[in-house]
């Protein structure tokens, strides 16, 4: 999946730049139809989460069977930037692995929710530790326990690994445990990715990532999580973030300018990533679709 979606993406940005719209706005464009009669063309822009790369890969590759003339482009850039992206209309459709705030949505910025992704809490594979409570990874978070034998684990300093300001991942990570502002990082890094990679290669290391990034890595353990002391420990899995009892998730969303009718591609990519039949394509990324719940 990997390599099929880095050389997609690379097709897609080619395609894009050849076109002369990479990483601008299709909206207002009325796009002809296929002489071929494959449907429509024209291009769709999509900029933002770094967390989404494995729904958005999936989405691209399904919808270019189904609508050979629209060239989808990713541009992975985070949550804050594709949100920004969308509102100042430098692209069709703004990623975000969080909800959109108030203030977003008063600004002019629509929420589609697409999925919904746990946030996994991932450890150094050496590491015995393996379920936690949502009070003791804030603390750990927060630098309030920095030992690893303070949570049932050997003598060792934890080194809490996580993204940078203004990532979806960080921002619903934080909502969620009550940390917003309060985390004390030994890492800050710019993409789900480089989170894993530090984790798996730094002895003492705990971070945060998303489920469809961790499932299949190897590389890494996450631990279950408790919502409080007297609760059981869940694991992150798709089934536990669709009935609800894994505590750290956070939703997947489009987001488009509001009142500002989509180009005719743009509108076909959403419907077809809202259609419930195609759902299947939400579990093959490791994540939760929007059409089950």
């Amino acid at each position: 999946m990997k390599k099929t979606l880095a050389m997609l993406l690379s097709l897609a940005l080619c395609a894009g730049l050849f076109a002369g719209c990479s990483g601008g706005n299709a909206q207002g464009t009325t796009p002809a139809e296929n002489p071929s009669g494959g449907g429509l063309t024209g291009s769709v822009a999509t900029n933002g989460s770094t967390s989404m790369e494995e729904v958005m890969g999936t989405l691209i590759e399904a919808f270019r069977e189904v609508e050979p003339g629209i060239t989808v482009t990713y541009d992975p850039t985070g949550s804050g930037t594709g949100i920004e992206q969308a509102a100042a209309g430098n692209c069709d459709i703004g990623l975000s692995s969080r909800a959109l705030t108030e203030d977003e949505i008063a600004g002019g910025l629509t929420e589609i929710v697409v999925a919904r992704d746990g946030i996994a809490v991932i450890v150094n594979p050496e590491n015995t530790v393996a379920e936690l409570t949502l009070d003791q990874i804030a603390q750990i978070a927060t630098g309030a326990i920095t030992n690893w034998s303070q949570v049932g684990g050997a003598d060792a300093e934890i080194a809490f690994v996580g993204r940078e300001a203004g990532s979806g991942t960080r921002g619903a990570f934080e909502e969620i445990t009550g940390t917003e502002d309060a985390c004390v990082y030994t890492q800050e890094l710019t993409s789900t990715g480089a989170v894993i990679t530090a984790v798996a290669t730094t002895p003492g290391a705990i971070g945060y990532a998303s489920l469809s990034a961790v499932e299949g890595a190897g590389n890494v353990s996450a631990v279950a999580v408790k919502a409080d002391e007297g609760s059981e420990a869940v694991a992150c899995t798709e089934e536990t973030v669709l009935d609800g009892s894994y505590a750290i998730q956070r939703p997947f969303v489009f987001a488009t300018r509001t009142g500002e009718p989509l180009s005719q591609a743009a509108q076909a990519f959403v419907d077809f990533a809202l259609d419930p039949a195609n759902g299947q394509l939400f579990v093959d990324a490791g994540v939760v679709p929007a059409s089950a719940g």
